[in-house]
């Protein structure tokens, strides 16, 4: 009977283990999640920029999934620091900071301040 217990104990682990590394790999875990490729995405020319204060960045691959999510917004380009918990936000035209704010939450992230 100890072994049947001691059995499923190790089932259960393992069965968590796999979903959490299968998450990781696919880039979709909160920090350290997929590779640190970034793209350098460049704007035709740039109206301006916002600073935004952001909680949680640990590491380079926490920085590319922020950039990757707000690059996703069309006109804008950002450069990520999980040292400086900041990102910049370059734009072509102006952009909405709910829409700022809902990339970085979207990339798992907290919002601090927008400036």
């Amino acid at each position: 009977m100890e072994n049947i217990v001691i059995i499923g104990v190790i089932a259960v682990i393992v069965a968590i283990a796999a979903l959490s590394a299968r998450k990781h790999f696919k880039g979709e875990g909160g920090c350290c999640g997929g590779g640190t490729y970034r793209e350098n995405k460049k704007l035709a020319h740039v109206a301006g920029k916002k600073t935004v204060r952001i909680e949680g960045m640990m590491c380079e691959n926490c920085e590319a999934r922020v950039e990757r999510y707000i690059n996703e917004i069309p006109g804008a380009a950002c450069k990520a620091s999980h040292k400086k918990n900041h990102a910049i936000v370059s734009y072509e035209q102006e952009i909405g900071d709910e829409a700022i704010r809902a990339a970085v939450e979207r990339a798992g992230y907290k919002v601090l301040e927008i400036r």
